[in-house]
């Protein structure tokens, strides 16, 4: 019975098919659908410009372009029965009209896919220019197939009320119009709060949003498929009720009818309404699972040890492209609750329906309302609204206000569109804040595997007198901190003289690298006076900043313990060069603030000042940005940070950047540190690599029309800016694995000695191309009509070129065996006058000794070494912001997660690299441009033409329908004989 029912649809359904491909009707119509959908693409959504490779511009589209392709292919399907008066024979078949309906459902739903499917090819574009996350796409193809199928089961109940086509067109485009604007900002934006959410959950396009971006919502497809179900029973009921008497016999079939019908639909109504709380229904489609709560979250809120309030401040009346965030941010925090088990509070309010609660917000947490414009119908206001969170823990709090949670981005059209940058990423990152703010040194012994040792080596016979109270201190803070560990903190002293000791002065020298401090600068006699920290056979010396206090020993010990067991909220020293004064003699302002923003978002940036000589013992990393002219104390201060197994990035070439009025130059540097960075095996190469593969930059190119020369500004291929891609970068390293792109603004070339590095893990994170070369020409003004290709003359070998590399190991000190800086002459007091009564000098605390040169790192001693530090300078950036979007991050991404490997958390990189990469095209001309968009339009109308052509020789090929002959007898009464004329 089952087959049956099946084969009868099954010849409806082609009998369908047959009679829209008999006539260029279907073609017609799946060619106007294509034609929109490729124009849509590459001119309203400005494909190539945006720069990204996603398809979302196609789905964006996707709910208004079937409205009209299922109202044209529906508008016949029962009204032409009607006219033709066909629809009396079909009613007689012994067929029930669920059948009827179903077969005609299915001929349209196969138009649909396949005109769906002839968009693969504009998927295929996209997959070959540029590394496309296939998950939204699969999950965008099927939900735009049950988003038609709620469409076409409209429009087949439409026909079956009609037996005029055109009316049933424009009823269908019509009611499907309604279902789409019913969620749309065009009727959303005059209600507000729960009436707006009811709005968009009734809405076919904001329905399709959250598919957009590739997240599966089961709700929303069981909204397709009910609304698909019920308009196709009111299309039986329609179709059912044409056979109808209006005789009392069959009231009560009339009535049962009725009734099944409503109960029918009433039910899958019911079935969105029982589904609507059930939020964690849904698939991340997307490859990096951006829409999903990631094992760091996870973990975070599992060590939870107090509650966790996490309050969300949202106004109801807010802006329009706001309001539709809210859901989302309702949804996440709803997610996080769960997550936390008990332990975690979410909620979300409005401060101004409650004047208490503004009041707290205001008072407590400094948390003010944004002032928005907002454009009515016939005029604009200004309202106050609220978008804010607060994340707190114990008594340590912060807030994510609105700067921190919004993304926008300018379209081509004027419009922007408003969304939520990274929203796991900021709570979670605020989580890991505050929690790490609450955790005292208790909790760092509470998270050791293992006790922690600490060995005080002093050598009392030697000792300067200046020093003899240090060691005193030294073991109070550590007795100290051995009554907080709970067995978890063991100290000792040991005196390297002294015999049968573990820590000799050779065993010292050679394994810690640590010499002794000479007693005097002439003198034969030297002591030590250090501290040696264990942890997990991990052994760091340490050193307090400045004077011998007690504040200074507690603080260098407990920032050693906290950066070794994790957890805690790191600290990144940062060194830029002093901006150049202006014209006018005040200081520009400094170039490199976006990517300290970038970093204050998860650590604390603290300005270092490299001319001291040391580097504070609390920063868990130092990065340097453009070094110039860095002397021996700043070197020292670098060398010695590594030798106690610190991390190093240093970001810089030969040249710098020079912004003025006109074009930008390139300068000469001398960074300081070419020497130090050729002892660890490292050399800066002379010259800056250019690569075929590059990011477009706005130049001045001179143009020649009709004789006369034009200067005008164009994105041009530029090829100092380096692109370089996955296959650019090694995947293994968590640093660059993730990452789609990153682009090096004038990047000197890096050469790595193996011979140095034989014993240490060297990565090499980016590289050029092997089509790359290197110019030592500084004049970066390109020249199109002497070199059309790239703008520059192609000079020397053309091969990859390495661009960054990080590099762990144990590092020998660039000053072994060689004075430290630090030592100087002491300045004699000034002479008191004759008769004068000398002022009493106070005692200074002792201070760090000189010339206790480390000699070796320990091999948890991390560097990295990128050839550019223009590719942070800020007017770069916010230059590619303005022609790639979103692509200038990919910058800040990439130095982040360096950030994040030299400091060992990478607990958050997975999240960040998530939420905030970009998928960018691979560079293309204008005319490689102008081809891919027309081989797209020939794919289309090539296969158009095959589709006619095969079915049109499908249809010959069949064998012509034989009438059957009469089988009629003649009985033999009936023959007569014939009459003759006349008589």
């Amino acid at each position: 019975m089952e087959i049956l029912r099946m084969k009868t649809i099954l010849a409806i359904a082609r009998k369908e098919w047959n009679n829209y491909f008999s006539s260029p009707q279907a073609l017609i119509f799946i060619g106007v659908f294509l034609a929109a959908s490729l124009l849509v693409f590459f001119w309203v959504e400005t494909f190539f410009a945006r720069g990204v490779a996603e398809m979302r511009p196609l789905f964006r589209w996707m709910p208004l372009l079937l409205i009209f392709l299922v109202a044209a292919l529906t508008m016949r399907q029962w009204s032409e029965e009607q006219r033709s008066g066909s629809l009396e024979m079909l009613l007689t078949l012994p067929v029930p009209a669920g059948q009827l309906v179903a077969g005609k459902f299915l001929a349209v739903m196969g138009l649909v896919a396949l005109a769906l499917a002839l968009t693969l090819p504009l998927t295929l574009t996209v997959a070959l220019l540029g590394n496309l996350d296939w998950g939204p796409v699969i999950g965008g193809y099927i939900a735009a197939l049950l988003m038609a199928s709620a469409y076409a089961a409209i429009g087949l109940f439409v026909s079956s009320r009609t037996d005029n086509q055109i009316v049933a067109l424009i009823l269908t485009a019509l009611v499907g119009g309604a279902f789409y604007l019913i969620g749309s900002p065009l009727v959303v934006d005059f209600v507000s709060g729960s009436t707006a959410e009811f709005f968009r959950a009734l809405g076919t396009g904001s329905r399709f949003e959250s598919i957009e971006r590739g997240v599966i919502d089961l709700r929303d497809l069981i909204y397709y498929v009910t609304l698909a179900l019920v308009f196709l029973t009111l299309n039986a009921w329609s179709l059912d009720r044409k056979r109808w008497s209006a005789g009392p016999r069959s009231a009560e079939y009339r009535r049962a009818a009725h009734l099944t019908s409503g109960l029918v639909a009433l039910n899958l109504i019911a079935v969105n309404a029982w589904m609507g709380p059930l939020q964690a229904l849904r698939a991340d489609l997307t490859a990096q699972r951006e829409f999903s709560l990631s094992a760091a979250t996870l973990n975070l809120l599992a060590d939870l040890q107090e509650p966790l309030l996490i309050r969300a401040y949202i106004s109801e009346k807010t802006h329009p492209l706001l309001a539709p965030l809210t859901p989302r941010v309702r949804d996440l925090l709803q997610e996080y609750q769960i997550a936390g088990r008990g332990r975690v509070t979410a909620e979300v309010v409005d401060p101004i329906t409650d004047p208490n609660l503004e009041a707290e917000a205001a008072r407590t947490y400094g948390i003010q309302p944004t002032p928005v414009q907002v454009a009515g119908r016939y005029e604009a206001s200004i309202i106050n609204t609220y978008f804010d969170i607060l994340v707190r823990y114990g008594d340590q709090s912060t807030v994510l206000n609105f700067r921190d949670l919004i993304e926008v981005e300018q379209r081509r059209d004027g419009t922007v569109d408003v969304r939520l940058r990274n929203l796991e990423y900021d709570l979670t990152r605020a989580i890991k804040k505050v929690t790490s703010g609450f955790r005292g040194v208790e909790s760092v012994f509470a998270a050791l595997q293992q006790p922690a040792r600490l060995t005080i080596l002093v050598t009392r016979q030697t000792l300067p007198e200046a020093f003899k109270d240090v060691p005193a201190l030294m073991e109070k803070v550590a007795q100290e901190l051995q009554q907080k560990s709970g067995g978890k903190f063991e100290y000792k002293v040991v005196d390297p003289d002294q015999p049968n000791v573990t820590f000799t002065r050779q065993i010292l020298a050679e394994r810690y690298g640590l010499r002794p401090t000479p007693v005097s600068l002439f003198g034969l006699e030297s002591f030590y006076l250090n501290m040696l920290l264990e942890i997990d056979d991990k052994t760091q010396p340490i050193y307090p900043e400045g004077e011998f206090t007690e504040s200074s020993i507690r603080t260098a010990l407990e920032s050693a313990l906290k950066r070794n067991v994790g957890g805690f909220l790191n600290v990144i020293g940062l060194w830029t060069p002093p901006a150049p004064p202006s014209m006018f003699g005040a200081p520009n302002p400094n170039p490199w603030q976006l990517i300290r923003e970038q970093l204050s978002r998860e650590y604390t940036v603290r300005d270092v000042d490299l001319s001291t000589g040391q580097v504070p013992p609390d920063v868990n990393a130092l990065l340097v940005i453009g070094p110039r002219n860095l002397d021996d104390k700043a070197r020292y201060a670098i060398d010695q940070y590594l030798m106690q197994g610190g991390a190093v990035v240093i970001a810089g070439g030969n040249y710098a950047l020079m912004l003025g009025f006109g074009s930008p130059i390139l300068e000469p540097v001398q960074s300081g540190l070419a020497e130090m960075l050729a002892h660890y095996g490292v050399r800066l190469g002379s010259g800056l690599v250019m690569d075929p593969q590059n990011e477009p930059f706005p130049v001045e190119v001179n143009r020649n029309i009709g004789g006369l020369i034009v200067r005008e500004i164009q994105a041009v291929n530029y090829p100092f800016f380096v692109d370089v891609r996955p296959n650019g970068m090694d995947r293994a390293s968590p640093i660059v694995s993730r990452l789609p792109a990153v682009t090096m603004n004038f990047v000197s070339p890096i050469e790595v000695d193996e011979q140095k590095n034989a014993n240490r893990k060297v990565t090499l994170l980016l590289r050029s191309t092997d089509q790359s070369w290197v110019r030592n020409n500084t004049n970066v003004q390109p020249d199109f009509q002497t070199y059309p290709e790239f703008g520059f003359p192609v000079e020397g070998e053309r091969k990859s070129r390495n661009l960054a590399v990080a590099i762990q190991g144990s590092f020998e000190s660039f000053f072994k065996g060689k004075p430290s800086p630090l030592q100087a002459t002491p300045t004699p007091a000034p002479t008191p006058a004759p008769g004068a009564t000398p002022e009493p000098t106070p005692t200074p605390a002792p201070v760090r000794p000189v010339g206790a040169t480390i000699e070796q790192s320990p091999d948890t001693a991390r560097l990295v070494v990128i050839g550019s530090a223009d590719f942070l300078n800020d007017a770069l950036l916010n230059l590619s912001a303005q022609l790639g979007q979103q692509r200038y991050l990919n910058n800040l991404q990439f130095m982040q997660n360096v950030a994040d490997w030299t400091v060992e958390e990478l607990d958050l990189l997975d999240i960040r690299t998530r939420g905030t990469v970009t998928r960018a095209l691979r560079p293309l001309t204008e005319g490689e441009r102008r081809a891919w968009e027309i081989a797209n339009y020939a794919v289309v109308v090539a296969a158009l033409f095959a589709i006619g052509l095969i079915w049109q020789l499908r249809q010959r090929a069949e064998p012509p329908m034989q009438l059957a002959p009469a089988t009629v007898p003649i009985r033999a009464g009936d023959v007569r004989a014939p009459q003759k004329e006349g008589r």
